[in-house]
């Protein structure tokens, strides 16, 4: 049985969300550096790249990136859709290797691809989201007390990071600013969807945007989209576009099916086999990631290369006694 017409058409937004994105970290990467050549890096707070042309040729192309992802989702169901976001690491780091020329050492590739497989895994047998028929009914689901919790430790955890560990350790740890956009990414994530879903329903007939929470949702997805610009701009003036895409992939990932989960309550219709691949995928993640930790300093040149074997005995002055 082949594909339907939407499937398809999903199936191509995807694809094309996924060029769109990967591309995209590298134009930011090049309009950072440029920046960063004339004025203070955003690494270490500046903002001279707002004035950089290709900065702003990343940022549109990531938009539109995302947006013909969360038009994939009209036509296609998640299970097919989200995978396809894991392409968007293997397309940026190989633009990095041959365009900013930062080299991944093969065991980086491998931690890569790792990082895809265990990712895919846990999505491809995460359940079914639930049919929602109105803002007021995801507003019900966001206001009950697990989501709220969810909620709380992520404001108080993204806080601990922003005022104590950025200071500290924001230059030599890229978790730090990863870890930031992916807490408030599982939460912008669930915000978007509530706006989606207003949307679809408002043209479809039944107007969602004359209810006060269709706006605190938006409210809620501009701010979080745009303290997550500004820490991923951060990462990515300070470390390797190479290992940023998939660690952030991985950690947005997982962070975004946890809230669904407690959101949604998807688990409900999950059996032990599904469970048990979740924690084979998740294990999988942690291993890609580890290799992806441990080979960030490998595919660099050394700008003195140490000679294999030296002895004094051959040396001229030994020579000439």
């Amino acid at each position: 049985m082949g594909m339907s017409s939407d499937n398809v058409r999903g199936l191509v937004l995807a694809l094309s969300s996924s060029i769109f994105i990967g591309s995209s970290f590298i134009i930011k990467k090049k309009g950072l550096k440029k920046a960063g050549a004339t004025g203070l890096r955003a690494g270490q707070g500046g903002y001279s790249y707002l004035y950089e042309p290709f900065w702003w040729a990343g940022m549109i192309t990531m938009i539109v990136g995302e947006i013909a992802n969360f038009a994939a989702y009209a036509y296609a169901p998640a299970i097919l859709v989200t995978p396809l976001g894991a392409l968007s690491i293997i397309f940026s780091a190989v633009l990095a290797h041959f365009i900013l020329e930062e080299k991944l050492h093969i065991f980086g590739v491998l931690g890569c691809a790792l990082c895809v497989v265990g990712s895919t895994t846990i999505v491809l047998h995460a359940p079914q989201e639930r049919n929602i028929d109105s803002v007021t009914e995801v507003w019900g689901l966001a206001t009950e007390p697990g989501f709220l919790v969810y909620t709380l430790l992520v404001v108080i955890l993204v806080s601990i990071l922003i005022f104590r560990y950025v200071p500290r350790y924001g230059q030599t740890h890229m978790i730090v600013y990863v870890g930031i956009c992916s807490l408030m990414g599982s939460l912008t994530v669930m915000c978007v969807k509530a706006v989606g879903i207003a949307v679809k329903l408002s043209f479809s007939g039944m107007n969602q945007f004359k209810y006060y929470q269709t706006w605190v949702f938006t409210l809620v997805v501009t701010f979080c989209c745009l303290l997550q610009v500004n820490y991923l701009n951060k990462a990515l003036d300070t470390f390797n576009t190479a290992v940023i895409s998939p660690v952030y992939y991985v950690m947005f990932t997982t962070f975004t099916i946890i809230a669904s989960m407690i959101m949604f309550k998807d688990w409900d219709s999950q059996g032990a086999a599904d469970i048990a691949t979740e924690l084979c995928g998740f294990i999988t993640i942690l291993s890609g990631t580890f290799l992806l930790h441990k080979t960030i300093d490998m595919g660099k040149t050394p700008s003195v290369r140490s000679p294999v074997f030296t002895s004094p005995d051959l040396s001229p002055s030994s020579s000439s006694r």
